[in-house]
This record gives C-alpha cells, structure tokens and sequence, in this order.
C-alpha cells in the first residue's frame, strides 16, 4: 500500500462504520420479509458483516443450505445483499438492464467514479471500440500474444541448464499475463518496458485493494477517503507519462499519412485513438489502465490456480501433452490449434469451477420488482446467484469438491453440445462468466472494467485463448513442482473474491526429453 498500512484504512473503517451501519442495517424493513442469515439483532447484523468479509462463502453456503434455493438475505459493510437461487437465472435473464443493471451492481461495489475520476464516464464509447477491435481482430492479434508468452517465459524463467529453478507463481504468472495482455493493448516496444509491466502489475492488485478500502467506509465517507488512497491516481499519472508521447507521435503520423500510413499499429491503443481524436492523454489513460485491470487481475490469477493444479497433480500431465503435442506439430501456435485441445480446455473450466469467484451473477434492482416465485424485491436491492455454490453443489456435478481436470472433455466425447463443455461456455450448471447478455469472468469489484473488456463475449474469448496459450506453452516446454508442498495451497478468500495464494513458489525445470 506504498507505505500506508491497510490496517489504519480497517481500523478506521470500523470507528467511521459501526454508529452508521447499525442505523443503516436496522432500517431493512423494505427487507423484513426476507430472512437473514447470520444475526438478525441490530449489534448482531454489524458483526455477521464483519464476518462476511473474511468468511462470505462459508456464511453463503450456510445459507444455502439452510433455505434450499429460496431467497436469503446477509449483511455486507455498506449494504444488504439478497441470494437468490439458481431456479432465479431465467428471472436474471428476463428481466431488463432498465430493471436489473449488472453495470450498477458491479459500479456499486466498485467505486468506479472515485477510483479512476470523472474520465470514467467517457468509456461507454471505448467500450464498443473493444468489442468491434477485438471481434474484428481475434484471429490477427493471436500470433503476436503467443510470441509474447513465449518471449516472457524465456525471460522471466532464464533457464540456463536442466536444473530446477524456483520462482514466485502469483508475480511471475501476472507479469506474463501482463506482457502478453500489453502485446494486445499497446503494442511493442511498451509492453516489454520493466516500468510499464511493474506499473500494470501492481496495479491491478492496487485497483482491487483500494476498491476494497472503500467498501469497508460508509458512503458519505468515500469521496474523502479515496482521496487519500495513494495507488489508483498515482497509477493513471505513471501511465500518462508513458503514453503521453506515444500518442502525441501517433496523433503526429496519421496527420501526415493518412490512409497511407503503412506501419501504423494494429492494438487497443490505436483503436481507442482513431476512435476519438480529439481525446487528450488522460482521457486515453484511463481505458487503457482500466482494460489492464480488466485483462491482468482475473486472468493471471486463474492461470496461477491452473499452474498450482498442474503442479499438484502430475498424473494430469502425460494426457494433456499427448493432446497438445501433435496439435503443436501439425497446426503450429495459431489460434485454431487452440481450438482443438479439448482436454487444455477443460483443465482451465475445472479450475475456474473451484476456484472461481464466490458469485459472478450480481445485479441491482432499479425499480421494484417481483421474481417469478413471488419475491418481491423493492428499488435499490442488490441480487446475487452463489456461483460457487452452484459449482459444488452434489445435484448438479459427480464429486462437486474433486478436482477432475477431464470433467468438461468427457462430456464433449460423449457427443454433448461442445459450445455447452467449453471454458467459455455460459450455462445454468456453468457460471464463472456470469449468466444472461452480460457474461464475462471477473470479480465482485470489476466494475465497469469487466464491461469494457468482456462485454458481449470477445474479450473473454482472448483471455481464454491467452490461458490456453500459456498453459499449453509449459506442457510444452517445461517440468513443474511445487517448492517444499505435497499438496495444493488452498486459495484465499476475501469477501466474495477467491485468490490464489501469492506466497507460493513454483519450480521450473527445461521439460526432460523435449
């Protein structure tokens, strides 16, 4: 936290929140008819919403065990949230963004206009460029990604010999997912400059934390306290500096020639430029920090919950490279040979099934509401579907807390829809992208930043394919272990957001018999 201890920001929290959130959690009557889970009393709700905290899936699934489905209320810091069961998805996917908005929802939780300023409000046209940039540029962005995958893992892991070498998974899956995110975004040489990943690195842990400071104050409180948060602001003016002067040269280069500019860039950067021409460095700043956020957080934390799987299961190994490694061979690292690894696929699918988030289904009601089992839900409620719930649950899945790298694959040899048994898939049983028009993988604090990225599936689409790249480049290349562990690390769990565990190392080797 650049010298300032979370801690004093908790400390603080709890003296400014108690009188109010008591107030606060007390005036639920709009709520009295749905019931509680956790202490109902006035001083009994304020500690279950401390416990949340630390403690939301434990508290939910309790929950849902308790009610079966049927809607349950729990306490957070600055709000009520109602959990709704998985019979409710048709009920989210009816009903309107006029009626239940997953922008506002996320936004709420987000404090996405104090974190990033003003300039937050412009992205709505940023957010279609991504979605016309990326569908229309998948396929040509993909063999630029891959070189950077492969680039940064020769330099990151700087093998010299075939000995085993040791390295922090958190950081280093992050720094590459940021260089081959960056390849995409801005293009080279910035996304190999150290200051720029370290700035994207650390800023998308920075974004998360501070939004999480913020959700900890009462909300007459936040416009002053994110005033003194270091990371978020102090983050956009490092960016600036970096693309202050690309811009103005790119600005330059289109002015003299035009069409006829043969060299000009094909990355986010660009697009988001001749969308706009007008823009000035910060307006430009602020999407690109927030599409880094978007594309770094998630997806670097989900490859290190892979690497941790492949490293704690080694019998997983011989089959995933008796998969990849012909597909390598016949079709090269392109994007098509992505698509024929089904088993990649389902690795990254059973990972995100355990160890996704709590709850990526999360609307706000915007005006009053009745469900399609008669709950009514008053103005302002904000609605959670327990993802993780859902993804452990017996009824639904054979062995719910067994790791089963091979589930999804199965499915799609027996001649089930494939497009239903991939990574990407959005189903009823399957929800770490959410569910409805709005599917995309994040978390609970993504915010607007998920809108611009995975919107309308694109975005999702690259990080996938950026996962699969990764993952089939260390079947490929190298041996893994974990350091001084037997088993997997248990991930952290922080509010509704499931982390892999950042002070794990794994071991690297030159794979034997390449």
């Amino acid at each position: 936290m650049m010298g300032i201890s979370p801690m004093n920001y908790i400390l603080a929290a709890v003296c400014a929140t108690a009188p109010l959130l008591v107030l606060k959690l007390c005036k639920s009557s709009k709520l009295d008819h749905i019931p509680s889970v956790g202490y109902s009393s006035w001083l009994g709700s304020y500690i279950s919403a401390f416990k949340f905290v630390r403690n939301a899936a434990q508290i939910l699934q309790e929950g849902y065990a308790k009610h079966k489905g049927k809607p349950f209320k729990v306490p957070t810091l600055n709000r009520w949230i109602v959990v709704i069961g998985r019979h409710h998805l048709e009920d989210i996917k009816k009903f309107t963004d006029d009626e239940l908005s997953s922008l506002e929802a996320s936004n709420n939780s987000f404090k996405a206009d104090y974190l990033f300023g003003t300039e937050i409000n412009s992205l709505p046209p940023h957010i279609s460029v991504v979605r016309i940039y990326l569908t229309r540029n998948l396929g040509l962005c993909y063999p630029d990604m891959t070189d950077e995958v492969h680039t940064a893992f020769e330099e990151l892991l700087d093998l010299k010999d075939n000995g085993w070498k040791s390295v922090p998974a958190v950081e280093t899956m992050r720094e590459i997912i940021c260089r081959a995110s960056n390849r995409v975004i801005v293009g080279l040489p910035l996304c190999r400059d150290p200051d720029w990943i370290d700035l994207n690195s650390r800023y998308a842990v920075d974004v998360a934390t501070d939004a999480s400071i913020l959700n900890m104050f009462p909300e007459f409180l936040v416009p002053l306290v994110s005033k003194v948060l270091p990371n978020t602001g102090a983050g956009i003016k490092r960016a600036m500096k970096h693309l202050d002067p690309i811009v103005q040269e790119r600005l330059r280069c289109m002015r003299e020639h035009g069409d006829e500019w043969c060299d000009k860039p094909n990355d986010l950067l660009q697009w988001f430029i001749e969308a706009k021409q007008e823009c000035t460095a910060r307006q430009l700043t602020v999407p690109t920090a927030v599409t880094n956020f978007a594309s770094i957080f998630p997806a670097s934390n989900i490859l290190t919950q892979a690497l941790y799987n492949l490293a704690a299961y080694p019998q997983y190994v011989g089959p995933l490279r008796e998969e990849v490694d012909p597909v390598i061979r016949q079709h090269g690292w392109t994007k098509e040979a992505m698509a024929l690894m089904p088993k990649v696929d389902s690795f990254l699918a059973e990972t995100l099934r355990l160890d996704g988030i709590t709850s990526s289904v999360q609307r706000k009601a915007m005006k009053d509401l009745t469900l399609s089992d008669g709950t009514f839900i008053p103005k302002g409620t904000h609605l959670s579907i327990l993802t993780s719930v859902i993804h452990h649950d017996s009824a639904v899945y054979e062995d719910p807390c067994v790791f089963d790298p091979f589930r999804f694959s199965r499915r799609r040899d027996d001649g089930i829809d494939n497009a239903r048994y991939q990574m990407v898939g959005v189903t009823q049983d399957y929800l770490p992208f959410g569910y409805g028009k709005h599917a995309w993988y994040g978390c609970a604090h993504l915010g607007v930043a998920a809108h611009l990225f995975f919107y309308n599936s694109p975005g999702r689409f690259l990080v996938a394919n950026e996962l699969k790249t990764t993952l089939a480049h260390i079947l490929t290349s190298y041996d893994v272990k974990l350091e001084d562990r037997v088993s997997r690390p248990p991930s952290i769990h922080w509010d509704e957001n499931v982390m892999a565990d950042p002070t794990v190392r794994v071991m690297f080797r030159k794979r034997a018999n390449n």
